[in-house]
């Protein structure tokens, strides 16, 4: 299929699967995506919720892609001194020649974000590694199905391709494997707000929320797992 690389309103650039017109991030400005769903409503809304001295805040990405939400992770990890523990799942990792064009890490400021952001890739798969002190990655190459935690994450960043383009991939039973991924009051964040999506969500005992979207969407959604109420 073919695959190019395109800037999006923001300046920033995404990968673009042409015959399927679908995109890795958002046309309407990939990092402003970025930070708004995963880093202010995902990461933040965590930070708030979780943080420790003692214990990194645990985060599952669905859909490591291109990188730009894990390096927009450790670049939000330095900047509110949290250390985070980062998983990143995959099944068709991106070319190291995209990587080298998307060039993301001339998106922030400092020129030691270039090197941090190469570290970030040349990570091999697999094998768990500190990349600064406050931001540890694990790369997983899999299919989604073939997840299996339990109670392990604080955050997921649910960053797959949409429902129009892979509807299997926003299931009850997808939802279900992410579910049991996070820890009580847990939360999913993700750009989609399509109401299919919710009740798959809700149908697998998630508590949904819709949240004022990124450039470009209206809405979002943020889904915890709450923790049972003892009956008494």
């Amino acid at each position: 299929m073919e695959r190019k690389i395109i800037i999006t309103a923001d300046g920033s650039k995404t990968i673009q699967l042409v015959g399927l017109n679908e995109h890795y991030h958002s046309v309407h400005g990939a990092l402003q995506e970025a930070e708004h769903v995963f880093i202010k409503h995902g990461l933040l809304h965590a930070i708030d919720h979780f943080s420790t001295k003692n214990q990194p805040i645990s985060i599952l990405e669905i859909g490591f892609g291109s990188g730009l939400n894990a390096l927009a992770t450790l670049v939000a990890s330095e900047k509110h001194s949290v250390s985070i523990a980062y998983v990143g799942v995959e099944a068709y990792p991106v070319s190291k020649e995209e990587i080298s064009e998307l060039d993301y890490a001339t998106l922030f400021q400092e020129a030691r974000y270039q090197d941090l952001n190469n570290q970030i890739h040349l990570v091999p798969w697999g094998t768990f590694q500190k990349i600064t002190p406050h931001f540890s990655l694990l790369k997983q190459q899999k299919m989604f199905k073939d997840i299996t935690y339990t109670n392990t994450h604080h955050l997921i960043y649910f960053d797959a391709f949409g429902p129009r383009v892979q509807p299997d991939l926003w299931t009850e039973s997808v939802f279900k494997i992410m579910f049991d991924a996070l820890m009580p009051s847990g939360v999913l964040v993700t750009y989609s707000a399509k109401g299919s999506v919710r009740r798959a969500m809700q149908a697998v005992g998630f508590t949904v929320e819709k949240l004022p979207g990124p450039p470009g969407k209206r809405e979002m959604l943020r889904a915890t797992k709450q923790t049972a109420t003892p009956r008494l």
